[in-house]
């Protein structure tokens, strides 16, 4: 069973929210949020915020007595896309101006569990028995 969640328009660049997602891929859900609370970089907060969102949301999902701890939650993916970007102006010397470019982002984190959920072990047990009577 996964879960999403997505952070639109965060006001950072896309290249340096990579950094910290890049950290995180693929890691089990308590191992990076203790690494997002110990970098120092800002978008860790943002991702530390999103991360207990998808875990919330995975909760949510499959019922709220499902804890998330039981059953080893992981990141399945995590990438970062670039948001629209602000174009403002700012004066130059000898009556020029230069172009600012304030850029946005947009994550998307899925959630995933490693040990089985009782409703999917019946469901796989379902499907075994119906292709074995099939045959």
């Amino acid at each position: 069973m996964e879960a999403v969640a997505k952070l639109k328009k965060c006001p950072m660049s896309a290249r340096k929210m990579r950094l910290v997602v890049d950290n995180i891929r693929g890691k089990n859900v308590d191992e990076a949020l203790n690494l997002l609370k110990y970098t120092k970089k800002e978008a860790a907060t943002w991702l530390e915020k999103l991360v207990l969102s998808a875990i919330s949301n995975w909760e949510y999902k499959n019922g709220m007595a499902v804890s998330a701890d039981e059953y080893d939650l992981y990141i399945k993916t995590a990438f970062v896309d670039e948001g629209m970007t602000l174009k403002r102006f700012r004066p130059a010397p000898h009556g020029r101006a230069h172009r600012i470019r304030k850029r946005t982002n947009h994550v998307t984190l899925v959630v995933a569990n490693r040990v089985p959920l009782e409703s999917e072990e019946i469901e796989a047990e379902v499907e075994e028995a119906e292709v074995s009577t099939e045959e």
